[in-house]
C-alpha cells in the first residue's frame, strides 16, 4: 500500500519511518547478514538491526494505541521518545546498539521545546547530533564502519535545502557514497570484497526516511553499488566472506570469545567507571542510553567479569551472552551443552514476582517490564534457552500476539515444535500452567492448557495516565480504571473500591477460583478485603494471592 508522504517531521512521520524501515530491513536482512565480516564475522548484523528497529516500532505503535479513536495523535516528543526508548531496550549486537544511539541522538534534538513538528533544519541538526553522539558512545571508533556512514550522512545533510524530503535524500546519498568507500578503509572488508554490513543497514534505514518524506523509494545505493563493484551480496565474494567466518571460528586468537549485552539501571557516574573497566576487559565496547537506563555491549573472553562489572555499577538485566565460536545464546553465564528435554513452557510475565512463580512451575520466562514489551527475537531466544523439542508459548498479552506468532514461526523453522496459546493476561497463563502435564501427548496438553486459559476471565486495575474516552465514560488522569477482558468497565477513585466492583461483576457470571496478583503499587490490605468479600458473598469460591512486583498495574484479577 502506498505511503502518504510526510511534509514535516511529526509523530506521524516517526510512525511512518519506523514502519518503512522495519519492512525494508526485513527484506534486506539476509543480504546484510551475508556480508557481515566486521568486527566479528558472525553473520547476524542484518538480523540485529531488524530486531532493534522492531523494538523501536513496537514502542511507537504502543504510544499511538494509547490514544483513543478521534483523539489527537501523540506529540512529536511522545513518538520520537518512544522510538528511541524502544530501540535502546531492544538493541542487538554492535550495529544495533549503535543504531539505538543514533536514534536516541535524533530524539535529543527533536524533543527540544514543545514543537509539534520539525522542518528540514531540525532534521539536519538531529542527524548531526546523532552521528556525533554515536561516536562518543563507542570506546574506540573505527573508520569504514556505520560510524563513517552516519557522519557522511550528516555532512551531506548540512548542505541540503530546507524541507525534510530534500534533507533526507541528501543524507541518504551521502551515506551511499560513504558506504561504497568502506572497503578502502577496512582491510577485512577489502579482503572479503564487501561493504560494511552495519553501514549498509543504516543506508536502508535512511532510504526509509526518504520514502517517508517523499513517497518514493530511493535507488541511489543500487546505482552506486553497480558503479563501484561493491554493495550487496550480488557483488560480494561469498567465498571470501565464508573464509573470514571460518577464521573467526578457528580459534580464540581471532578475538574475544563472547559477546555480552545487557540493560543496566545505573547512575551516570557509575557508568563512567563501568566503561573504563569493560574497556580493559575486551573490545567493541558500546554503552548507550542515559537518564538511568543504559544498553551495554562488549566483546570479552571473561563473560562473567563483564556481568559482574555491571552488577557493581547498578542493576543489569536482560543479560544476553553469545559464544562466537559455538553460536550458543543464553542468559546468565556459560553452560555446558545438555540434552534437550521433550517439552517446555515459555511465558512472558509482567513482573519479577510472577517470573519467580512461573519459574518455580518450570517455565522459562521473559520479563516484560512496564513500557518495555519484548521483541520477537527475545522470545525466540527464550525458546532456544528452554532447550526443548516441543515448546508451549504463552504471550500473556493481547498486544503481543503478532510478536509471539513471528517468534513461533522462526522457532519452527529451526526445527522446534511450537504451539502458541493466545493468552491475553498473566492470570490466564497461570491457569494454563496449572494444568500443564509434560508427560501427556503434545496436542492433548496444548488443548487442555488452551481450555484452562480460555475459561479464565481476566481483569486489571490501573491508574489512568491521561484524559480519555472509554466504554465506561470519560476518565481523567489519575482515575482508577477497572478493565475486564481488556475493556474499561469501571472508573473510580480508589483502588480497593474499584477492585471490589470489578470482582463482583466478574463473579456474577459464576466462578470457582479467584486469583489476585498484587503489584508494588497495590494499597495495603486490598488482598485481605477482597478475600473477605469473596468468602462472605460467594460460597465455594476459593482465592489465591500472588505477589507480582513491578508489573505496571496495582492489581491483576483472574476468575476461573
Amino acid at each position: 500500500m502506498a505511503q502518504v508522504p510526510q511534509t514535516f517531521f511529526d509523530a506521524l512521520a516517526v510512525r511512518t519511518w519506523c514502519g518503512l524501515a522495519l519492512g525494508a530491513l526485513g527484506r534486506a536482512r539476509e543480504e546484510i547478514d551475508a556480508i557481515n565480516v566486521y568486527p566479528v564475522a558472525d553473520g547476524d548484523t542484518g538480523t540485529n538491526l531488524y530486531l532493534t528497529v522492531e523494538s523501536a516500532t513496537g514502542a511507537v505503535e504502543a504510544v499511538f494505541a494509547g490514544y483513543e479513536l478521534g483523539e489527537e495523535v501523540p506529540t512529536l516528543a511522545d513518538a520520537v521518545g518512544a522510538m528511541a526508548h524502544g530501540a535502546l531496550i531492544g538493541a542487538r549486537g554492535n550495529s544495533g546498539t549503535i543504531l539505538a544511539q543514533l536514534l536516541r541522538g535524533m530524539a535529543h534534538v527533536l524533543t527540544e521545546g514543545e514543537a509539534t513538528h520539525m522542518d528540514g533544519e531540525g532534521l539536519r541538526l538531529a542527524l548531526r547530533y546523532a552521528a556525533d553522539s554515536a561516536r562518543r558512545a563507542v570506546a574506540h571508533p573505527v573508520e569504514g564502519t556505520v560510524l563513517s556512514v552516519a557522519s557522511a550522512a550528516a555532512d551531506a545533510a548540512d548542505a541540503a535545502g530546507s524541507d525534510c524530503g530534500t534533507v533526507a535524500r541528501a543524507a541518504y546519498e551521502g551515506a551511499c557514497k560513504a558506504l561504497a568507500a568502506t572497503p578502502g578503509q577496512l582491510a577485512a572488508l577489502e579482503r572479503a570484497g564487501v561493504v560494511d554490513a552495519g553501514g549498509q543497514g543504516l543506508v536502508v534505514v535512511l532510504g526509509a526516511l526518504v520514502e517517508a518524506f517523499t513517497g518514493e523509494t530511493p535507488t541511489a545505493f543500487d546505482a552506486l553499488a553497480h558503479a563501484s563493484g561493491t554493495g550487496p551480496v550480488v557483488h560480494a565474494r561469498v567465498d571470501a566472506v565464508s573464509d573470514a567466518r571460518a577464521e573467526t571460528r578457528a580459534g580464540a586468537s581471532a578475538g574475544p570469545a563472547f559477546e555480552v549485552i545487557y540493560l543496566l539501571e545505573a547512575e551516570d557516574s557509575a557508568v563512567d567507571r563501568l566503561q573504563a573497566r569493560l574497556d580493559a576487559l575486551g573490545d567493541s565496547l558500546v554503552v548507550v542510553g542515559g537518564d538511568g537506563l543504559w544498553n551495554v555491549h562488549v566483546h570479552v573472553d571473561d563473560a562473567g567479569a563483564a556481568v559482574e562489572a555491571g552488577v557493581e555499577a547498578g542493576r543489569p538485566y536482560r543479560i544476553r551472552i553469545t559464544h562466537f565460536g559455538a553460536g550458543d545464546v543464553h542468559s546468565g553465564g556459560d553452560r555446558p551443552p545438555r540434552e534437550r528435554v521433550q517439552r517446555a513452557v515459555v511465558a512472558v510475565v509482567p513482573g519479577e514476582g510472577l517470573a519467580g512463580l512461573y519459574g518455580e512451575a518450570g517455565a522459562t520466562t521473559v520479563l516484560a517490564r512496564p513500557g518495555e514489551p519484548p521483541a520477537s527475537g527475545e522470545l525466540v531466544d527464550a525458546v532456544r534457552r528452554a532447550h526443548a523439542r516441543e515448546v508451549v508459548l504463552l504471550p500473556n498479552d493481547a498486544d503481543l500476539r503478532h510478536t509471539a506468532a513471528a517468534a513461533a514461526e522462526q522457532a519452527r523453522a529451526e526445527g522446534i515444535r511450537v504451539a502458541l496459546i493466545p493468552t491475553r493476561s498473566a492470570v490466564q497463563g497461570i491457569a494454563a500452567l496449572a494444568v500443564h502435564q509434560p508427560d501427556r501427548r503434545f496436542d492433548e496438553d496444548v488443548v487442555q492448557m488452551t481450555s484452562a486459559a480460555g475459561a479464565t476471565r481476566y481483569a486489571e486495575v490501573v491508574i489512568a495516565e491521561r484524559q480519555s474516552w472509554t466504554m465506561a465514560g470519560i476518565c481523567q488522569a489519575g482515575d482508577v480504571l477497572g478493565l475486564i477482558d481488556g475493556d474499561v468497565a469501571v472508573i473510580g477513585s480508589d483502588v480497593t473500591a474499584t477492585a471490589e466492583t470489578v470482582l463482583d461483576r466478574m463473579l456474577q457470571a459464576g466462578g470457582e477460583l479467584v486469583t489476585l496478583v498484587l503489584g508494588d503499587e497495590a494499597p495495603d490490605g486490598v488482598a485481605d478485603r477482597l478475600e473477605v468479600r469473596v468468602r462472605e458473598a460467594y460460597l465455594a469460591v476459593d482465592t489465591v494471592v500472588h505477589q507480582g512486583g513491578r508489573q505496571g498495574a496495582p492489581l491483576l484479577i483472574g476468575v476461573e
